[in-house]
């Protein structure tokens, strides 16, 4: 149940801030088509909780590629850099629920599986940098979004404990570790992840399908805090 006495709120990029999932998606498939191989069925699911260097070891080994997890990152990171830096856009409403939270003395951050390259330039490009307080990576705690290491290092940057902290998922695997961590888990609906949404309806506590019914939902809470 959502308390009104939370202080920050942490965000996964990639999917719940951002309509960014189409690149990685095209990125497979152009990766893939190289090597003459087609998308396997699931796979988009399976790495959607892993940072870069856990996608690249998976996917060498799923597809049973001669090539080394450097050369791997560096073909996908060159194809991805340009998108985020001019494609990727923040989906309709965020911005405002964001300003909206702030405004409200709430302490913002994002936890992503995403590069710093990445996100970073997509938040410049959609003048948004300015509304997070602080970021965390995968990549910095060593392990995905299945568990609460990377939502753990976002609400410190912030100085909240996780019984005060949202955080805000559009995987059911970032739902968990969330929930695992103690927080209070916001499924954000995205077409990518549609066919977990049940799922991530179970384990969430609040679950909406865009920023507008978001920001009807914690309206009410604000005028009780």
């Amino acid at each position: 149940m959502l308390s009104d006495k939370f202080r920050g709120a942490v965000f996964d990029f990639d999917g719940t801030l951002a309509d960014s999932l189409h690149v990685w998606s095209d990125i497979d498939e152009k990766f893939m088509a190289k090597r003459g191989l087609t998308v396997p069925k699931d796979y988009f699911m399976s790495v959607a909780s892993m940072d870069l260097s856990e996608a690249a070891v998976y996917t060498i080994e799923l597809l049973g590629l001669n090539e080394s997890p450097e050369a791997v990152i560096r073909e996908w990171c060159g194809m991805a850099q340009y998108e985020y830096e001019h494609n990727v856009f923040l989906k309709a409403g965020a911005k405002e629920f964001v300003s909206f939270l702030r405004e409200n003395g709430i302490k913002t951050a994002i936890a992503t599986a995403s590069a710093e390259s990445f996100f970073l330039s997509a938040l410049k490009n959609n003048n948004a940098g300015a509304l997070f307080d602080a970021y965390a990576t995968t990549a910095e705690v060593g392990r995905g979004k299945g568990f609460p290491d990377v939502y753990d290092l976002a609400a410190k940057r912030i100085g909240c404990a996780p019984g005060e902290c949202l955080v805000f998922e559009d995987i059911a695997a970032g739902i968990k570790g969330a929930k695992d961590g103690g927080y209070i888990a916001v499924g954000v609906y995205d077409s990518r992840s549609a066919g977990d949404e049940r799922e991530i309806k179970r384990l969430a506590d609040m679950y909406a399908e865009d920023y507008f019914q978001l920001k009807e939902k914690f309206s009410s809470v604000m005028k009780c805090k």
